[in-house]
């Protein structure tokens, strides 16, 4: 079994946030991700995903944003949350030297990857992972929110459910075809924003979730060698 380990995150602004390290002896890759808006590093399906990709052999780091760890209900500014995720990639870079980084998270967590990603690349990330990018709230179908993806030059991968109600079919399609080869998707059929499936699609969200990782981890095998794509800002 994959060994864990509780850490200190330290914030540029002073603040201090947790963070969990976990991973295999010998790793042969490594992801930090960020929880989403409303739960944060403990909950189930964060600690599933660390556990099931440290038994393929990537180590993970998963932490809190600061509203996360203070309990406080709105979520942090986009200034606040990506200097959290450059934070933590740097802790996962001291951690594992030399392993190819991917970065990302479920949900709020993805999506402020991406934006710090966009703005400035992170050191050492060879890619983004995306557990439910939220592409628009429930019930308002849109793209704006993915702007800003084509400014990114790494792969990404969308893990993406089929019945998504803050990425619709139509919208999501749009969005990853807009992108090109740098956008890749992994469609969960019969599942939502949370990956849960109902009784009548002849599944579980346990055999969802192995299955997904499973395609997560073949893809980080195939984009962890490749270099990433220079972007020409004043085109974007």
């Amino acid at each position: 079994m994959p060994s864990s380990k509780l850490l200190d995150l330290a914030l540029q602004n002073g603040e201090r946030v947790s963070a969990i390290a976990a991973g295999p002896r010998r790793a042969e890759s490594a992801f930090v991700f960020a929880h989403g808006a409303g739960a944060g590093m403990h909950h189930p399906f964060m600690a599933a995903v660390a556990d099931g990709l440290g038994q393929r052999r990537i180590a993970t780091l998963r932490y809190q944003f600061p509203s996360m760890q203070a309990g406080r209900r709105r979520v942090d500014s986009p200034p606040v949350a990506h200097a959290t995720v450059r934070a933590a990639a740097a802790m996962a870079n001291a951690l594992w030297p030399g392993l190819p980084l991917f970065a990302g998270g479920k949900s709020f967590g993805g999506r402020m990857t991406s934006q710090a990603q966009a703005i400035e690349p992170i050191p050492g990330v060879a890619g983004l992972i995306f557990l439910g990018f939220p592409l628009h709230p429930a019930g308002k179908p849109s793209v704006e929110r993915a702007i800003h993806l084509a400014s990114i030059g790494v792969p990404m991968l969308f893990v993406h459910g089929e019945r998504d109600a803050l990425a619709e079919t139509a919208e999501f399609d749009a969005m990853s075809k807009g992108l090109g080869s740098l956008a890749n998707r992994e469609e969960v059929a019969a599942a939502d924003h949370a990956f849960h499936v109902p009784k009548r699609a002849g599944t579980t969200d346990e055999e969802v979730r192995e299955s997904f990782l499973d395609a997560l981890a073949l893809w980080t095998q195939a984009w962890r060698i490749q270099p990433s794509r220079p972007i020409d800002k004043a085109a974007t």
